[in-house]
C-alpha cells in the first residue's frame, strides 16, 4: 500500500460515515468536518429541533436490512421502515463501531474548498467559538448532502404578498402538531409532500393536496415485498427495462388502481421517466376524506387560496413541498454542476477537471442508496491510495457526456435528473470499478 495523503470529508451523514469508514479500513489519514453538534445528518435534526429537511414524522421509504451498512445491520427490534431517531442512533453506533468519532470535529462549518496551484486543496472552516481555520489536504470528500436551498415557486401565485395566512417550505416544518386545527394547503407530490399531508391530515382542521403534475405514486411494498427488495431480486434484475415497467405499471393498477380516481392528475409520463413517489399513506388518507386533492395555485385572495379548477378553500397556511436547489456555497464555481445545470462528475464521483475533489451520495436512486454509497467510498479509497487509477479528464468527460445524453433520453431536461441512477445497473458499474483496481 502506498503511503496516502491526508483526506477532509465534508459531512457525516449516511454518506459521510460511510466514506470515513472506508478511508479508516485502509488506514488512510483524514478528519471529517460536520456542522452539526452530532453525527446523522438529516436523520437527527427532527429529534433536536434544528433546522433542515427533516421532520418529526419522517420514516425510512427503503427497507432497514437495505438500508444498513453491509457490515453493521439494523437490530432486529428495529421495524422494517423506522423512525428518524432510530435511525439517527443507528448512524451514530456504526460511527462508534467503525471507529471514526476521533477523527470527527462537530459544530465545524465549511466555508470554503479551494484548489492551490500545487493540485492540493485548502479547506477553511468555523468552529462553534467562531475561531477560522486554514487547512491543507490532498483529497476533499464531499458528502454534505444537495438537500440544502429551498426551492419556492418563483414568482409565488398572484396576491401571495397579501396572503393572510402563513407561506412556508418544507424546510420549516417540523411536526402536524404545530397546526392542529388550522386549514392547510400542501403544495406539491413528492416523498416529503405526500409525508407531510399524511401528517397534517391528524392535526389539522382541514388538509389540502394542490398537485401540478401527476406522478407515479408506489406503496412501499407490492405483493407483501418491500420495492427495493423487489429492485433487488435477480428475477427482477434479469427483466429488461421495456419489461421491468411494464411489470410495475401492472402491479400498481392491481394494488391501488388510478390515480384520477383518487381525485390526483394522471401521471404524463411512463414509470421510471421521472422520479417516483413512494407512499403507502396518502393515497388512504384522500380515501378517508382525511386529505383534499386540489390543482395548481392559480391565485392568494386574504385568507383564502383559488385553484386552477376555479374552486377555492379558507387557509391558514401553505407549505410548499417543491424541492430543492443543489448548492455547494463553499466550492470552486461550476463544482459539480455545469453551465446547463446537470452534475457532471465522471461516475457520479470524480470531478474531472479538478483531481482530489470527489462526492459521496450525490446521486438519487429508486430504493436504499447505502450499498451505493459504501462502494463509491470503497472506490475513493483506493483511489487515495493508489490502486485505483483514473483515466485522463478528456477520456472521463467523454463518459459524462455519454451518462447526460442517456438521462436526457430518458428523463429528458428536468432538474435534478442529473443525479439519478438505477441501483442495479450503478452498483455493477462501481464493481467493475472495484475489480479493476
Amino acid at each position: 500500500m502506498s503511503s496516502a495523503a491526508a483526506v477532509c470529508v465534508i459531512g457525516t451523514g449516511l454518506s459521510g460515515l460511510a466514506a470515513a469508514h472506508a478511508l479508516a479500513a485502509r488506514g488512510i489519514e483524514f478528519v471529517c468536518l460536520e456542522k452539526a453538534p452530532d453525527v446523522g445528518g438529516i436523520w437527527r435534526r427532527p429529534q433536536a429541533g434544528e433546522p433542515g429537511p427533516g421532520y418529526v414524522s419522517l420514516h425510512l421509504n427503503t427497507a432497514k436490512q437495505l438500508t444498513a451498512y453491509s457490515a453493521f445491520p439494523m437490530p432486529d427490534s428495529y421495524p422494517l421502515y423506522p423512525r428518524h431517531d432510530a435511525v439517527a442512533a443507528y448512524l451514530r453506533s456504526f460511527a462508534e463501531w467503525a471507529g471514526v468519532l476521533p477523527h470527527v470535529e462537530l459544530r465545524t462549518e465549511v466555508m470554503s474548498v479551494r484548489q492551490d496551484t500545487d493540485g492540493t486543496w485548502t479547506v477553511t472552516s468555523r468552529d462553534a467559538d467562531g475561531e477560522v481555520t486554514s487547512r491543507n489536504f490532498a483529497h476533499v470528500l464531499v458528502a454534505s448532502g444537495h438537500n440544502s436551498e429551498p426551492a419556492l415557486p418563483d414568482p409565488l401565485p398572484p396576491g401571495s404578498d397579501s396572503f393572510e395566512g402563513t407561506i412556508l417550505h418544507s424546510l420549516d416544518y417540523r411536526d402536524g402538531a404545530d397546526f392542529a386545527e388550522r386549514r392547510v394547503v400542501v403544495v406539491g407530490l413528492g416523498a416529503s409532500a405526500v409525508d407531510i399531508a399524511a401528517d397534517l391530515s391528524r392535526h389539522a382542521a382541514h388538509t389540502v393536496l394542490s398537485v401540478r403534475r401527476g406522478l407515479h405514486i408506489v406503496p412501499k411494498q407490492l405483493f407483501g415485498v418491500s420495492v427495493d427488495e423487489i429492485a433487488d431480486a435477480p428475477w427482477w434484475t434479469r427483466m429488461s427495462f421495456a419489461e421491468q415497467r411494464r411489470f410495475v405499471e401492472q402491479a400498481l393498477l392491481v394494488a391501488r388502481g388510478r390515480l384520477g380516481d383518487y381525485g390526483l392528475p394522471e401521471p404524463d409520463h411512463p414509470i421510471f421517466s421521472s422520479a417516483v413517489t413512494i407512499s403507502d399513506e396518502i393515497l388512504s388518507r384522500i380515501r378517508h376524506g382525511a386529505v383534499t386533492p386540489k390543482p395548481a395555485i392559480e391565485a392568494f385572495e386574504g385568507n383564502r387560496v383559488v385553484f386552477a379548477d376555479g374552486t377555492s378553500t379558507e387557509a391558514d397556511a401553505v407549505v410548499y413541498c417543491t424541492g430543492f436547489r443543489m448548492a455547494f456555497p463553499f466550492l470552486p464555481a461550476g463544482v459539480p454542476a455545469g453551465p446547463q445545470g446537470s452534475v457532471e462528475l465522471y461516475k457520479r464521483v470524480v470531478a474531472p477537471d479538478h483531481p482530489g475533489l470527489h462526492f459521496v451520495g450525490l446521486v438519487r436512486p429508486v430504493g436504499a442508496i447505502t450499498r451505493l454509497v459504501e462502494a463509491q467510498s470503497r472506490w475513493i479509497a483506493r483511489i487515495i491510495d493508489g490502486e485505483a487509477v483514473l483515466p485522463s479528464a478528456e477520456v472521463m468527460r467523454k463518459e459524462i457526456s455519454a451518462y447526460l445524453s442517456g438521462i436526457n433520453g430518458r428523463y429528458g431536461a428536468a432538474e435534478g435528473a442529473s443525479i439519478q441512477v438505477d441501483v442495479a445497473p450503478y452498483l455493477r458499474e462501481l464493481r467493475d470499478e472495484l475489480r479493476d483496481a
